[in-house]
């Protein structure tokens, strides 16, 4: 959500300047940088004997969160009187890494893009777009997915969107159709395969496909989102050509399994991604390796670990390992992505590449504010009459 510009901020009193002096040192360890110098604490507001606290983190997706807020917490009661009721909320306001292309007022305000690409068909890439978006959305986060994989969409099976489900429309302040995105599992989602019969053949050429896939970025009303995933086509052809033009990407995330002939196709979508200036945010190898259910042993079907020996080779962070899971392909086909079960094994992996992703996204757009003259502005909370992102009271 868009947080309050500078004319709604609260002037300082004596108890807000004791508690931003008291947390400026608190350190946000995987950015490297505290409180202070990532401007976290907007003013305290005061009424009464109450005093709210905001804690404006740059992405929920940090390990650290309930630390930190301890941190605070801890921090607050020690230098306001015991007679004072404290309350502390824990919000989110994440920068673009880069600069952003997906902006209509009232429309869409996409603030992070994030490709999720392999070099070849079949190594699992939609499984792993699909729970990165639910395991970004599970933190608070507001997640849009765009299947861009425009002959072969598989998005409406892993959410279970069922084929009689259309997409409405509305029509923007010029005139232009505007198509509203389905949303499930906390995710806001747009697929060819919303729009067309998926059970016919796409005859389509490479300039209808990407004129197609550019409508899915540009005609969409995402709303506010912090990150929009998208699951691209295998390859390296027109659409990733298409999309690496005309969209400023924050980062990718490249798919493979452990196997040779895969493992090829990473250094492809590398030099790709390399040509058209998109940084990697990592490399994931899924199918990595399979827990007998009989034997409780562990088997290595495709090799192991040649992803994260390419990933170190070519100088690339190595994500995490996926395991085959019965329950990870039986969740993609009833349309319940495992990262929706915060208990499930596999939830635990996506969880963790999500957290890699959204913190290496957050440490590139302070460089990207560091380096910029533009004034930085100190957020308060959401705008009046719109809903706050997710706050969590930690302390009252």
């Amino acid at each position: 959500m868009e947080l309050n510009t500078q004319s709604e901020i609260q002037p300082e009193n004596e108890f807000s300047i004791a508690i931003r002096r008291a947390c400026a040192s608190i350190l946000i360890p995987e950015l490297g940088k505290n409180l202070e110098e990532l401007n976290c604490l907007p003013p305290a507001v005061v009424e009464g004997k109450n005093i709210n606290i905001n804690l404006v983190l740059p992405t929920f997706a940090l390990p650290s969160e309930p630390h930190i807020a301890l941190q605070v917490r801890n921090a607050a009661i020690a230098v306001v009187p015991s007679k004072m009721n404290v309350t502390l909320n824990v919000f989110a306001d994440v920068k673009p890494a880069t600069e952003q292309s997906i902006y209509t007022p009232k429309i869409a305000d996409v603030r992070n893009v994030i490709l999720v690409a392999s070099g070849k068909g079949g190594v699992g890439k939609s499984t792993v777009a699909t729970n990165l978006a639910v395991a970004l959305a599970r933190t608070g986060c507001q997640v849009g997915l765009l299947d861009a994989d425009v002959y072969g969409p598989s998005i409406p099976t892993m959410f279970g969107i069922d084929s009689s489900q259309k997409i409405e429309g509305i029509k923007d302040e010029k005139g232009q159709s505007i198509m509203l995105p389905i949303e499930k599992h906390g995710v806001k989602l747009m697929s060819i395969g919303f729009l067309v019969d998926t059970e016919s053949a796409m005859v389509w050429r490479g300039p209808m496909i990407a004129s197609a896939s550019m409508q899915m970025f540009q005609q969409v009303a995402w709303g506010n989102l912090d990150y929009l995933v998208v699951d691209m086509p295998p390859g390296t052809g027109d659409i990733q050509l298409t999309i690496a033009q005309k969209v400023s990407v924050a980062g990718a995330v490249v798919v493979s399994t452990p196997q040779d002939v895969a493992l090829a196709d990473v250094v492809r979508a590398k030099s790709m991604f390399d040509r058209v200036k998109i940084p990697i945010l990592g490399v994931v190898e899924n199918m990595s390796y399979f827990i007998c259910d009989g034997c409780d042993k562990r088997h290595e079907i495709f090799t192991h670990g040649g992803a994260k020996k390419s990933a170190e080779r070519m100088n690339l962070k190595f994500l995490g390992e996926i395991p085959l899971e019965v329950n990870l392909r039986e969740g993609s086909d009833r349309g319940i992505p495992a990262a929706f079960k915060p208990k499930s094994t596999a939830a635990t992996y996506f969880n963790a590449i999500a957290q890699q992703v959204a913190i290496d996204i957050a440490r590139a757009a302070i460089e990207k504010a560091e380096e910029s003259d533009l004034p930085q502005i100190t957020i308060t909370g959401a705008e009046p009459g719109v809903p706050k992102k997710r706050g969590l009271p930690v302390l009252q």
